[in-house]
């Protein structure tokens, strides 16, 4: 059965919205004039949803951990955008996505949902901010794409990315995430291209190009970009995900540099933008979060670079939740008295178009019948959300062929691609003419899986039997508690005593190769002067690292930050400014090769 034969089964094509040989203008005008301001105001909403075991729908709203369950969301509220959270094998979330779509063509109008996700095809596991590439084609994190510098790399990844999720439903990627990684201690420069904006812009262009094409059309996965306009200076590195790290800072007077990735993205068709959470302090902006802040989403991203595309609040702005047992207040930074409905209203004013993470439309409908609430300023928006629903031809062919998953998510193809380029990632900061490592040479392993490392090398049980030791370390940070805040790495990129002697001490009983995980830039000058080759990954599993070790492929990875020499320098840095360290141990750019 076809996906229009399917859809057909909910819904006479009777009505002109409905119909595909009209424009897209005429086919949105349509549908707007018939729909209700409760049903205008469920568009303006898109939150988390849970799938239940296997694609099923999840019911039991004891068993929620949220307000509504998602048939209660689509159904009784006139919702139709929802962000999928957590894993799951792409073939259940195609059919769980099927499923959802029978409810909403059930509705009186059987307007679409739009399904988005936080990235899925890396390493990094945060309910905040990522899922694991649970049976996706799996790359480095994009620090990793940087670290290659390819432009097309990037677009290919961006395209393979685009047909994965186009597979399984997903026609809405929150993200890029494009700040610059500036504050060496913020918690999330994993996800970022790293500390300069040039090279950012490219990466960032290249993606949109890969995931919506030259122009955003039915094979297309729709781009949020974020953080508008740009979330990387964070005071002490602390992220506006917690009360605590709400301030955003410019001490360097550099707010022009990290808007500079966005001109790029916004000249490469992205079609959507996400402010983030922080508040810009000391500056001639005014003290709110961004998502509240007219003067940045009226005033610069709409008026003076020109977006008229969705811009969607970051998640949590209005209401308070319980995320993980953790009890977190919304994210109202600088408007923390305000009630709910005046933040609702305050973030439209700003010229925003949708409230991520919220399931309450029901307030914007007592702001239109409290007169404080135009219909026409709701059907801006609404205007702009329903376009893209059907540049996107969900209206058309809403569905998906679960039976084609297998053969389109995860292929073979596919994971040969993201290995490779998680071999190439790699980065080569130090090499005293130990690497590459000769097939077979006797080494010890720690962190490394010993059956993995049998295929390149002879493992040995100790260090003294070994010609050359391989250790796998991490980046420090300082735990933080909270279900939700001990996903957020912040804090020291030091290492402790304890942490730093079992290191030292087996590079001194044996030619030690150390790979550190850099998802910040770890301070590392007794490592790197103990090692006889250090290397640095940003996402990269066992064997890819050992392709890489052993020569297979050619590491090409360059530093995409710098390196600090100690936690002093990065004191002394400037949270806005690039390159801002005294005395590096390696510098931006650097990476050796054989």
């Amino acid at each position: 059965m076809s996906q229009t034969t399917a859809r057909s089964r909910f819904r006479a094509a009777t009505c002109p919205y409905e119909d595909p040989s009209l424009s897209i203008g005429e086919r949105v005008e349509d549908l707007l004039g018939r729909m209700t301001v409760e049903e205008k105001a469920g568009l303006m909403f898109q939150t988390i949803a849970l799938m239940g075991p296997e694609g099923a729908l999840r019911d039991d709203p004891d068993a929620q951990p949220f307000n509504f369950t998602t048939r209660q969301m689509i159904s009784d509220k006139g919702m139709n955008h929802f962000n999928l959270l957590g894993g799951g094998r792409p073939e259940h979330i195609a059919a769980w996505h099927n499923r959802i779509q029978e409810l909403a063509l059930e509705t009186r109008l059987g307007i679409p949902v739009s399904l988005s996700t936080d990235p899925r095809h890396h390493f990094t596991d945060n309910p905040g901010t990522a899922a694991y590439a649970e049976g996706f084609s799996q790359y480095p994190e994009t620090l990793g794409l940087a670290a290659i510098g390819d432009e097309e790399l990037v677009r290919e990844f961006a395209d393979l990315m685009r047909r994965e999720y186009l597979a399984v439903g997903i026609r809405v990627a929150l993200h890029p995430q494009i700040d610059l990684a500036t504050e060496p201690r913020w918690s999330r420069i994993n996800g970022t291209f790293g500390e300069d904006a040039e090279l950012t812009g490219k990466m960032v262009a290249a993606y949109i190009r890969g995931a919506q094409g030259e122009t955003l059309n039915t094979e297309s996965v729709a781009c949020m970009t974020k953080h508008f306009p740009g979330g990387g200076p964070q005071l002490d590195g602390e992220d506006p995900h917690f009360a605590y790290g709400r301030e955003q800072v410019y001490p360097g007077g550099n707010f022009d540099y990290h808007l500079e990735p966005f001109k790029k993205a916004l000249a490469a068709g992205t079609s959507q933008m996400m402010p983030y959470y922080g508040m810009p302090i000391e500056t001639e902006m005014e003290e709110v979060a961004f998502g509240f802040n007219k003067g940045v989403i009226t005033g610069l991203l709409r008026e003076r670079l020109g977006f008229d595309g969705i811009v969607c609040t970051d998640w949590g702005l209005i209401s308070d939740a319980n995320i993980m047992g953790q009890t977190m207040p919304a994210r109202a930074w600088g408007v923390e008295d305000l009630s709910v409905p005046d933040r609702v209203l305050r973030v439209i004013e700003a010229g925003c178009d949708q409230f991520g993470g919220e399931d309450i439309p029901e307030q914007v409908v007592a702001l239109v019948e409290a007169g404080r609430l135009s219909v026409e300023r709701l059907d801006t928006s609404v205007r702009r959300l329903l376009r893209e629903k059907f540049v996107l031809g969900l209206f058309d062919h809403p569905f998906v062929d679960v039976d084609a998953t297998a053969a389109i998510v995860g292929t073979e193809a596919g994971l040969a691609l993201g290995r490779a380029a998680q071999s190439k990632s790699v980065t080569l900061l130090k090499n005293e003419s130990v690497l590459p490592l000769a097939e077979g040479t006797r080494v010890y392993v720690r962190g490394v899986d010993a059956e993995i490392a049998a295929g390149y090398g002879t493992v040995v049980a100790t260090p003294a039997e070994a010609d050359v030791a391989i250790v796998r370390i991490k980046t420090p940070f300082e735990p933080r508690e909270g279900g939700f805040e001990q996903f957020f790495h912040s804090g020291s990129l030091e290492f402790t005593e304890a942490e730093l002697t079992p290191i030292l001490d087996l590079c001194a009983t044996v030619p030690t190769v150390v790979d550190i995980y850099l998802e910040r830039p770890a301070v590392v000058p007794e490592i790197a002067e103990k090692s006889a080759a250090l290397v640095a990954n940003y996402g990269c599993a066992d064997a890819p690292l050992l392709d890489a070790l052993f020569g297979r492929v050619q590491p090409v990875g360059r530093l995409p930050f710098e390196l600090p020499r100690s936690m002093a320098d990065v004191r002394g840095q400037r949270s806005d400014v690039p390159r801002d360290g005294k005395d590096p141990v390696f510098p931006y750019g650097h990476g050796l090769k054989y």
